[in-house]
């Protein structure tokens, strides 16, 4: 290695988060076409080799860091820190961590050319050659850093041991440049506003979410603060090859290429918010690196490393990824017990192709229905099939169905599973900003929509080719299909599918691998911004077969499907469907009189609705007419989950089907059933520390990670009765993996073998579960670990109290136990309680174990869109602090 220099007076004392030990420059000679023979240019780095030494171990590797425009190499000190931390010491040992100045940005030196990207990839590799690097070398990174990195990789392949990105590109991917690079790029605006003023970077600089601080935003600036310091920013963005034209254009083409064939693991951490390196670049990148692991920072924007912190995953990711790199064996992600003979999803389709009988109905309203039998159903997932390859559509392909509950979207899924494409399926029980995040988080190749759905995909530049679910008619239709970009409809696919197999020209269909991605499925969004879900063909099997043998539902069952995941699993189980007449992504609207309708008109047998479908039932009962009556006495099993049943309300809905056996299976997307119970087992239960759920279903096997007074776990798996922590699962049907979400990932599986479910309770001497609320809600009181189910339950038991919520409100560790009511009659205005209630309510929580420091009303506790029902706890403690400190309090 040839030794590097520390700096001279040119440079400042430290910038904020640099060692001055970092710091040190080279003169290194140079081969860049653009530069004359014997030129040498004077470099600036951070490097952290006397960190490395001091540790008195090997390194295991080298990052090599590039930043991009208009930044410098202090975009990476938080991976100099991190590479010596005690926690990458123990995970894997020491990175020597290289953060360089570009020629003609940082503090390095000014050449006075026009350095284009080929030179700057030569320039790079003209300096890791100078410093005589050995080991295997992960590239890092940011903006165009990340193509230069890059190009770096594709030229030192026998070093190179894992790249990875953040926010970049390497392609135009088929768009054209965003807008803030295009007006960069005007003649009228470029001189200006990249060198002769400092804009471009001041722009650049209030892309961080949250603001940089100003002594960050200061050593950010340092670099450039005259018209000539900047001048390699404006060429920079000179070079951008946006056509083919660009003298840069082939350098480009021949990275993007390149790295098709790399080879090597991968890993992206990306800024969603970013207005220049968007999500369609990410996609693109995606299909360059296939192998690459990604996180997405919802919330965080261009500058994803000052927004979050990536150097902890960074390490965390090598640890796993380089060879070498982990001290311990890694635990292989995504494992689950198999169960035997694996049955596709459409086994039972399949099976019943000549099946006259009827398949799926559809509630039209006022009591018309239109139905399918399994044979036409089978015959129109088929042609539907065909018609959607003959568009272009794949296996592996992501299609997001923004359709309801029906025959369509029952037909659109089957069709989509035979061709082995991907589902997508972000509902309206997200609202728009929820379902916008996670369309363009899973980044679907095409997007079927009825018409509202379309508007709204252009509105919010939802990626995918557009497909209609429904032809349009009527004056302007031609034009509406061309505003709205509709690349085709379903009944038209369908109609070319069924021409195309009538002619003998249908394409042969392959059988989807079982472990192949089958879904992309959405959390409700309660505990943080909804979570893509990956299901693989053997995993949502195991699903059907979980809820096929824990409650017996045999080919033949007639089911009320007022839950949307039955859209889904209903005819995989062989079972008659229908959807009520009602909007399924917002609970409440399912009436009594619809779901009575829904049971008559196949003479159901099994209803699913969630508990706000239910409680609306119960409340719009009297509109029943006699016939509805008799159809919901038919009933042999009704369903609730999403959220747990309080007894009484059981009670109601077991005099409107007094035949039925009422259950309320625990679960969640990640893991649907985990744990069942019915209504005689909660009345056998009593009253808990808890609300009890229940046993493990078929194929599932439940345990708890014990809580620390602190509020943390001991990632010790135990089936010892009366212990609280944190809920672990293991089945065959827990989800494949978060999708985009490496970290989260990581986390949930972190204790082996178990899926880590984020909600805290305890199994009881007859091993039952007791779910007493979320681990992110657990109290850290000055006497320890408080969960607040059992306290929110006696509350609720008061007349006054409809509902209640417990927070931890000041800092963990000495936090106090706050109760937040909703009462009956509700409350004029938020704040305090008045005397009589706080005291009847402080009397209860003290019977429950809780001394109360304050009691606040409100008039509506914030909850979930989708199951209206899971009260959002982190809002409320947020709410009550604010509100108990005299601030202004709003809305929680």
């Amino acid at each position: 290695m040839v030794a590097a220099t520390a700096p001279g007076p040119l440079f400042p004392d430290p910038w904020p988060g640099v060692r001055a030990s970092w710091r040190r420059t080279l003169s290194v000679p140079s081969t860049a076409a653009v530069d004359s023979p014997g030129t040498r240019h004077q470099w600036h780095f951070l490097d952290n080799d006397a960190d490395v030494a001091a540790t008195g171990l090997e390194p295991v590797g080298t990052l090599l860091c590039v930043h991009g425009n208009p930044t410098w190499s202090y975009l990476w000190r938080c991976l100099l820190a991190g590479a010596t931390s005690p926690q990458t010491l123990a995970a894997a040992g020491p990175w020597r961590v290289i953060a360089v100045d570009q020629l003609d940005m940082g503090f390095s030196e000014r050449t006075g050319t026009f350095r284009r990207l080929e030179d700057r990839i030569t320039d790079l590799g003209d300096l890791t050659s100078a410093l005589a690097l050995s080991g295997p070398v992960v590239t890092v990174g940011h903006d165009w850093g990340g193509l230069i990195s890059l190009g770096w990789a594709t030229r030192h392949r026998d070093q190179l041991a894992a790249v990875v990105l953040t926010n970049t590109a390497v392609h135009p991917a088929g768009y054209s440049l965003p807008r803030a690079l295009k007006l960069a790029l005007h003649p009228a605006v470029h001189k200006w506003g990249t060198t002769t003023s400092s804009a471009f970077l001041r722009v650049t600089h209030r892309l961080a979410q949250p603001a940089l601080a100003p002594e960050v935003r200061d050593a950010f600036m340092a670099p450039y603060t005259t018209t000539l310091r900047r001048a390699g920013v404006g060429n920079f963005v000179a070079d951008i090859p946006a056509t083919p034209a660009h003298p840069s254009w082939a350098a480009l083409d021949a990275v993007s290429s390149g790295i098709r064939t790399l080879g090597v693991p991968a890993f992206m951490m990306w800024g969603p918010r970013d207005p220049v390196f968007s999500d369609r670049y990410l996609q693109d990148l995606l299909t360059r690196l296939p192998q690459a692991n990604v996180h997405r920072f919802e919330g965080a924007s261009h500058l994803v490393q000052e927004d979050q912190d990536i150097a902890t995953p960074t390490f965390a990711w090598l640890a796993k990824n380089v060879p070498g790199a982990a001290v311990g064996q890694a635990v292989p992600v995504g494992q689950a017990p198999s169960r035997p003979g694996y049955r596709p999803m459409l086994a039972e389709l399949d099976a019943r192709r000549d099946d006259g009988s009827t398949a799926i109905v559809d509630m039209l309203g006022s009591g018309s229905t239109r139905a399918l039998s399994w044979a036409e159903l089978a015959r129109d997932v088929d042609d539907l099939a065909v018609g959607l390859a003959d568009l272009g559509v794949k296996a592996g392909d992501r299609v997001s169905l923004l359709v309801p509950p029906g025959i369509n979207l029952t037909t659109l899924i089957y069709a989509c599973l035979r061709l082995g494409a991907v589902i997508v399926v972000a509902d309206a029980g997200l609202g728009t900003k929820g379902m916008s995040r996670a369309i363009k988080g899973a980044g679907p190749a095409y997007l079927i929509g009825i018409e509202r759905a379309l508007a709204g995909a252009r509105l919010y530049n939802w990626p995918g080719v557009k497909i209609a679910a429904d032809d349009f008619s009527g004056t302007g239709a031609a034009l509406k299909a061309n505003l709205l970009s509709v690349a085709a409809t379903v009944p038209q696919l369908l109609a070319d599918g069924r021409a195309l197999r009538l002619a003998g020209m249908a394409p042969a269909l392959g059988t989807a691998n079982p472990d192949d991605d089958a879904a992309v499925l959405f959390t409700s969004g309660s505990t943080g911004p909804a979570k893509g879900v990956v299901y693989t063909h053997r995993r949502l099997a195991a699903m059907r077969d979980a809820l096929k043998d824990t409650y017996k539902l045999a080919a033949g069952t007639a089911l009320v499907a007022g839950f949307a995941p039955f859209a889904l699993l209903g005819p995989a189980l062989g079972a008659t469907t229908v959807t009520p007449d009602m909007d399924v992504t917002a609970p409440r609207t399912l009436t009594a009189l619809a779901l009575g309708e829904a049971a008559a008109a196949i003479h159901a047998t099994v209803v699913f609705a969630s508990p706000a479908a239910l409680v609306n039932v119960v409340a719009t009962q009297d509109a029943l007419t006699a016939n509805a009556h008799a159809a919901l006495s038919g009933v042999e099993l009704v369903l609730s989950a999403g959220a747990p049943l309080a007894e009484p309300l059981l009670a109601q809905v077991q005099l409107l089907a007094p035949n039925a056996v009422l259950h309320t299976p625990y679960g969640m997307t990640e893991a649907l059933p985990v744990t069942d119970i019915d209504l005689a087992g909660i009345r056998g239960a009593g009253a808990g520390n808890g609300v009890c759920v229940g046993r493990a279903v078929s194929g599932a096997t439940v345990a708890i990670a014990p809580l620390n007074p602190d509020g943390t776990v001991v990632c010790e798996p135990t089936t010892d009765a009366n212990v609280t922590g944190e809920i672990l699962v293991c089945a065959p049907h827990v989800k494949a993996r978060y999708d985009r979400l490496w970290i989260t990932q990581e986390l949930s599986t972190s204790i082996p073998g178990w899926h880590r479910t984020g909600d805290v309770g305890h199994l009881d001497t007859e091993g039952r579960l007791w779910v007493e609320g979320r681990l992110a809600h657990v109290l850290t009181t000055a006497g320890g670990a408080l969960t607040p189910v059992a306290g929110e339950q006696a509350l609720e038991l008061l007349p006054v109290v409809t509902r209640a919520a417990v927070v931890g409100v000041g800092p963990a560790g000495t936090q106090v136990t706050v109760a937040i009511i909703e009462t009956q009659p509700p409350a004029k205005q938020s704040g305090l309680a008045d005397a009589a209630v706080a005291a009847a309510v402080r009397a209860a929580a003290l019977g429950a174990g809780m001394e109360l420091a304050a009691v606040l009303v409100i008039d509506a506790m914030p909850t979930d869109i989708r199951h209206n029902s899971k009260i959002d706890r982190t809002a409320l403690s947020a709410w009550a602090s604010r509100m108990l400190t005299g601030q202004k309090a709003g809305r929680p």
